[in-house]
């Protein structure tokens, strides 16, 4: 096979992987797989870091191989490497192959092999006025071997209830976090707190206050992203230390859990579900963040949702313009500590609040850049600055993000039938009309795969989905009446 018919063939098995697997999962798990290598019939897949390596390998091998064979049918087995920042494979070798020299980038990738050590703190998060730049970043934890200690001491202490600038938008939030945090004996207050907001909106910022809180206060805390969890689970599987890893997850006063809206997997969703469960009925207080609400988490397992959902479940809304110029204005006062000739004017803080309008990080960025403008060119800062200083920060709405239950609940309305109806086995001609043009407004609306369509309207085929949108796509060309109803539906779902 030639290195362009490699390459056609490749490209096809990545295609047929997006299709079978939908959007979603391909973008978060399979979006960076490279084909390194091909010998025999072993066949090399590279991915950037030994988590998505281990993902894969527990979860995917079998079907990616599956469909890797449609492309390449004399490849029996596969191989998934590490590869480094300039493309060296720095694990797994193919038979016979010659190890490659990258002591380097060996150690680093043993750095990230530790199991439940908390994560690197982010970058300051919306509602904070953290310190200037040039503050030292948070002490990473030690690595921790599977029988060590897991309770990891890496937060940034600059994430705290100090520095959290409170508005309309979160201060429910905000008084349940520090309630939580500052609640001693008894039982736990709310447990588990689900916080949801869209990204750069201050939900890491809280749940590290929360952690650092609690722990001054001598309780046993952990703080995790949800890969930090599942990268824990997997290892603790393949170094069959899974009950040691269930133990101590289960022996602390807080867990803290961030970004659960990316923990999949059939057997870590169980084990999530389970640990919740334990630390719950022990009298343990659980917080958790995502960027949906637990009922819209379509990729956990209905009964992880609902308990999550049986807590307190507190939206933090986006930055109004008050909070807006108060983060900035907070922004601006830290990085004056450092650096006394930084001078914004209020004319250029309302500017920048004014177009700025999407999320906390962006506020960081643009206070980042007028520094920079003061430091590199000494000149004064006008909103005529302002605005070349932060021109690719300033970003046009996005469109409304449509939820398929949104869908089916607006089609059934405006149908006089209802939710229920559009996802039972019904076939009457009242009912499969508007659950045609449901799962055709989901495909045209949203980001979903046909078999993920299916699944939400009561467990349907892809084909029956295939079926409907190209039925209502025809009838849409040929009945006037029909197109102006699903024009007039789709204006009504994105507006």
């Amino acid at each position: 096979m030639s290195p362009e018919e490699r390459a056609d063939a490749w490209s096809a098995v990545r295609r047929r992987l997006r299709a079978e697997l939908g959007e979603d999962v391909f973008s978060s798990w399979f979006g960076r797989l490279e084909l390194d290598a091909i010998a025999g019939e072993t066949a090399r897949l590279t991915v950037p870091t030994r988590f998505l390596k281990s993902w894969i390998e527990a979860n995917y091998l079998d079907r990616v191989l599956s469909i890797f064979r449609t492309g390449f049918p004399g490849v029996a087995r596969l191989i998934i490497g590490v590869r480094s920042a300039g493309g060296a494979v720095i694990s797994q070798r193919m038979p016979d192959e010659t190890p490659r020299p990258a002591p380097q980038v060996q150690n680093q990738a043993q750095n990230q092999g530790h199991v439940l050590a908390a994560p690197a703190a982010r970058s300051a998060t919306p509602a904070s006025a953290p310190a200037p730049a040039a503050t030292a970043p948070a002490t990473p934890a030690p690595l921790a071997s599977a029988d060590a200690d897991i309770v990891g001491n890496s937060l940034d202490a600059r994430l705290c209830f100090e520095n959290f600038v409170v508005g309309r938008s979160n201060a429910l939030a905000h008084a349940a976090a520090e309630r939580i945090a500052s609640h001693d004996g008894g039982a736990p207050l709310y447990s588990p707190f689900f916080l949801h907001a869209g990204v750069g909106l201050g939900k890491t910022h809280l749940l590290q206050a929360v952690s650092q809180e609690m722990e001054r206060r001598g309780r046993r805390v952990i703080y995790l992203t949800a890969d930090r969890f599942m990268y824990g689970f997997v290892n603790a599987l393949k170094s069959q230390t899974a009950l040691a890893f269930k133990e101590k997850l289960r022996a602390i006063d807080l867990l803290v859990l961030d970004d659960v809206q990316f923990i999949q997997g059939k057997s870590i969703q169980q084990e999530f579900g389970h640990t919740v469960n334990a630390l719950i009925d022990a009298g343990r207080q659980i917080v958790v963040a995502a960027d949906r609400p637990p009922a819209e988490l379509e990729t956990l397992d209905e009964r992880v949702r609902s308990r999550l959902a049986g807590g307190l479940v507190v939206e933090m809304g986006p930055l109004d313009d008050a909070l807006r110029m108060r983060i900035l204005e907070a922004r601006i006062a830290a990085m004056q500590v450092k650096h006394p000739a930084f001078q914004v004017g209020p004319e250029v803080v309302t500017y920048v609040a004014s177009v700025i309008t999407t999320n906390g990080r962006d506020l960081d960025g643009a206070v980042n850049r007028l520094l920079a403008h003061t430091t590199l060119s000494g000149g004064e800062i006008t909103v005529e600055t302002a605005e070349n200083a932060i021109r690719d920060l300033v970003r046009t709405r996005e469109p409304k993000r449509v939820k398929i239950e949104d869908i089916q609940k607006l089609v059934a309305t405006r149908y006089n039938v209802s939710r229920a109806d559009i996802l039972s086995e019904r076939r009457t001609a009242a009912v499969v009309k508007p659950r045609q043009i449901a799962m055709y407004l989901s495909k045209q609306l949203t980001l979903r795969s046909l078999p993920e369509i299916g699944r939400r309207f009561g467990g349907r085929d892809h084909t029956t989905v295939l079926h409907a949108v190209r039925k209502i796509e025809k009838q849409v060309g040929e009945d006037r009446s029909l197109s102006e109803e699903v024009e007039l539906l789709k204006r009504m779902l994105l507006d």
